[in-house]
């Protein structure tokens, strides 16, 4: 029996695939996308209006398909908007998670080596955030996170300018930087082939100088 036929018929259990995988407990929850959130919608419009009947997976699937593809975009904006609030909760959170299997391999990279630059957003959440942790002393990780997430979109584009100036000038003394460390590399390597090249030269000119004190010496 295929999987798809065992969920299809008003099973409760979920899918496989809806199953949380084990892992690192402290790894952030994943971020969800609009048309996830839409389906949680229906799903829980269903259990309201019809607690006693259990989903059908599959018709229920179809259904939620049918009506997103109908829907206007305004209509979506609502699902759009909590998946542009949970993916910025997902983004600040992933900031400070660091899975023990990376670490030695961050270990690694060159202190030296500039870092990259802030988006817009995250120049705007580092100048908010401890504003919001002032005013919300109980507040965690995921709540900061959702509420900056929150305020930045209800930004106008206007306003949401002066990160988005200050971005691109981060962005520009990154990529200068860059180009002056990989240069310094490039530099010393050259710099080292060229004194290798004076060298030879110099031995060269060692060995002329040789060979003609002996034909003077034949002479």
């Amino acid at each position: 029996m295929s999987w798809w036929k065992r969920y299809s018929g008003g099973a409760r259990e979920h899918p496989p695939f809806f199953r949380m995988a084990k892992g690192d407990a402290r790894k952030p929850k994943g971020k969800m996308s609009a048309y996830a959130y839409f389906v949680q919608t229906c799903r829980e419009e269903h259990k309201n209006k019809n607690p006693e009947i259990p989903v059908n997976f599959s018709e229920f699937s179809k259904k939620c398909s049918g009506r997103w593809k109908t829907m206007s975009p305004k209509e979506k904006s609502k699902f759009e908007d909590q998946a542009k609030q949970d993916k910025a909760r997902y983004d600040s959170e992933m900031t400070s998670y660091g899975p023990p299997g990376k670490r030695g391999k961050k270990a690694l990279k060159d202190p030296n080596a500039p870092k990259r630059p802030q988006s817009g957003f995250f120049v705007f959440c580092a100048e908010q955030r401890p504003k919001i942790k002032a005013q919300h002393p109980s507040f965690g990780i995921g709540d900061v996170a959702k509420k900056l997430g929150e305020m930045w979109n209800n930004l106008t584009d206007s306003n949401k300018q002066p990160y988005l100036a200050k971005a691109n000038k981060l962005k520009e003394k990154y990529q200068k930087d860059v180009a002056d460390y990989k240069g310094g590399k490039v530099g010393g390597a050259g710099a080292s082939k060229s004194k290798k090249a004076d060298d030879d030269d110099d031995d060269d000119d060692d060995e002329d100088e040789d060979d003609e004190d002996e034909d003077e010496e034949d002479d």
